[in-house]
């Protein structure tokens, strides 16, 4: 329970500037929809009169943009993009902090096994992103409640519960990275390289639309514009999204529990 307190008070500064980062430009996006007003029509025809290629490359569903989910759903593509480089970076940080800190020998000297530091290192990571999603959730609803007019306060639910879920891939993929890795120089840069790798990949699948892309991609999981039109995620792309979580997770333990850790 100490590691776990430890590693959660260690990370509160990066929660709350990331998750009022994320709400911040989410609500900037809500008041510009509620300034647009009767103007929004004018903004989806001109959307609407993109081509197909840059409507793709910016995720656009030009015929749900004069609603407020729509046009929630047209900026949630970028709050996703910093959520998933907030979690790589804790899941690399937590695990390889030791390391580059010189402390990983201190701390496995105490008589707790690695499988318990382990396990209470990812759920304080965890418990991040949960924090930071319930901040983030708390002020972008307060801002999308004032907007006046009817929209479904559920798809932008479901739509912004996704950030949970993606984060949670992004943030085991940092932990299983920083296992198998040695000592990382930059959490950072591996973190913006490997998470602009996979945005990059899904905007290249949606040009080219290749469907296989969408299993290979988190940020490609979920269809926005097919959770407004469903009210429901596409259960393939949320399995494979699980499967990858337990594999990783698994992964990590393997690893961690047998790595060599030279002492300073």
């Amino acid at each position: 329970m100490n590691i776990f307190l430890h590693e959660l008070k260690s990370s509160a500064k990066s929660i709350i500037i990331w998750s009022l980062s994320m709400a911040a430009l989410a609500v900037m996006y809500i008041f510009i929809f509620t300034g647009l007003g009767s103007d929004i029509a004018e903004f989806q025809d001109l959307m609407n009169s993109l081509p197909e290629m840059a409507k793709k490359l910016l995720s656009v569903y030009a015929e749900s943009l004069s609603t407020l989910e729509g046009f929630y759903s047209f900026v949630f593509v970028y709050v996703v993009l910093c959520g998933a480089i907030q979690a790589m970076n804790l899941g690399l940080s937590i695990i390889s902090k030791e390391l580059r800190e010189k402390t990983a020998d201190f701390l496995l000297t105490k008589p707790v096994s690695r499988r318990t530091i382990l396990t209470w290192k990812l759920a304080a990571a965890f418990a991040a992103i949960v924090i930071t999603n319930i901040i983030y959730m708390c002020v972008t609803f307060t801002a999308a409640l004032s907007v006046k007019g009817q929209f479904s306060m559920k798809a932008i639910f479901m739509i912004s519960l996704t950030l949970l879920l993606i984060q949670a891939i992004f943030m085991v993929l940092g932990v299983v990275v920083a296992a198998m890795a040695g000592k990382l120089r930059s959490v950072i840069a591996v973190s913006l390289g490997t998470v602009f790798g996979f945005f990059i990949l899904n905007m290249f699948g949606s040009v080219i639309g290749e469907k296989a892309i969408r299993y290979i991609t988190p940020f490609k999981f979920f269809d926005y514009g097919y959770i407004i039109r469903n009210s429901a995620y596409e259960a393939p792309y949320l399995a494979v999204g699980a499967g990858f979580v337990v594999l990783a997770v698994a992964v990590s333990y393997l690893v961690y529990v047998k790595k060599d850790i030279h002492a300073v």
